[in-house]
């Protein structure tokens, strides 16, 4: 968690004393007027209607819209609304009523309806008998800060969610390289290459701010060394994969390319290559469906069983990315379908 700078509560303000002279008022008043805290004097007064406003400086009308003509003489919860939590504002009252200086957060709305977060310090002010007779709030707009400070927060989460997801992928292909090699050699180019992808998918996540990666971009990726340009056709709209599906998708693309330069249309000299994808449905209920298909290709035998390449397929796409995935072996080539839910991508 980011931790937050905060005042420092001190106890009440004391009106004067023999041991403490106030400096003259004038002084007082234009170092109040020149704070960039917003800064309000209110009456003692706890129970509805009060506490009422005697004092706004300037830095509370930028903060808030109202100028001190609209404030005086009115409450400060004019300051409040619907999504102020009301829990605060409790533990509020119940300090002050306890006569101590009380710190915290809420939702405040300005004059326009728009909303801020401010951090209060509140702090009473007692006569020479010890007497509460006002309240002095020292406030600031800390709605900047506080988007920061969740933003940060929500990266931490991902990043850690995003940790458990390559943990995850990195033991499905190790165990599917480990199952599929005859030779230290093989596992060695097969386990490194997939690595390889793994890393270059990763890099395209941390590369954007927002942690997505467009679809186009990761068969490029894939598909950027491979011989027969002319021979590959990549067709669909922008589609953003954010980065729990990015991983899997990526691994995904990784295999059916080197599926496809081993034993299928990249490794012939006649075959081809298409990729089409589309965007379907809207909101929570947002897919999207691609197809990989493979034509002129040397001939597939139609498998007697799922192979550990068709089973990794659909362990990244099935179970990491929650798609459906359908493998057909045609006979002019390869041909896989899937449909995979975007309900998380903003």
């Amino acid at each position: 968690m980011v931790r937050r700078r905060r005042w420092a509560p001190q106890g009440g303000i004391a009106l004067n004393g023999p041991d403490h002279p106030l400096p003259d008022l004038s002084v007082l008043l234009a170092a109040i007027e020149a704070s960039s805290e917003a800064i309000l004097i209110t009456s003692a007064e706890l129970d509805h209607p009060g506490p009422y406003i005697e004092y706004a400086n300037p830095a509370f009308t930028r903060m808030t819209g109202y100028e001190p003509g609209e404030v005086l003489q009115r409450t400060p919860r004019m300051l409040q609304g619907p999504r102020t939590e009301r829990g605060v504002l409790d533990r509020m009252r119940a300090t002050l009523v306890r006569g101590e200086t009380y710190q915290g957060e809420a939702l405040n709305y300005r004059k326009d309806g728009t909303t801020y977060m401010v951090e209060w310090l509140i702090a009473p002010v007692r006569d020479a008998g010890g007497r509460i007779t006002r309240w002095i709030s020292a406030q600031r707009d800390i709605t900047e800060r506080r988007a920061s400070e969740d933003r940060q927060d929500l990266l931490v989460r991902e990043l850690h969610h995003r940790v458990r997801n390559t943990l995850a992928t990195v033991q499905a292909v190790l165990n599917a390289s480990l199952r599929s090699s005859v030779s230290m050699a093989e596992f060695s180019r097969s386990f490194g290459g997939r690595l390889d992808s793994l890393a270059k998918t990763h890099a395209m996540i941390t590369e954007d701010r927002t942690q997505v990666v467009s679809f186009e971009d990761l068969l490029r990726a894939e598909l950027h060394d491979m011989p027969g340009h002319a021979r590959i056709a990549l067709q669909g709209p922008p589609a953003l994969l954010p980065s729990e599906l990015a991983v899997p998708v990526g691994m995904a693309l990784h295999e059916l390319t080197a599926n496809a330069l081993r034993h299928g249309a990249l490794g012939h000299a006649d075959g081809r290559l298409e990729v089409r994808w589309s965007l379907e449905g809207e909101g929570a209920d947002r897919t999207l469906r691609w197809t990989w298909n493979e034509h002129d290709g040397p001939p597939i035998p139609l498998p007697t069983r799922e192979g550990f390449g068709i089973g990794l397929l659909k362990q990244l796409l099935s179970y990491q990315a929650h798609g459906t995935v359908d493998v057909a072996f045609d006979p002019d080539g390869l041909r896989v379908t899937v449909a995979m839910p975007l309900s998380d991508v903003a």
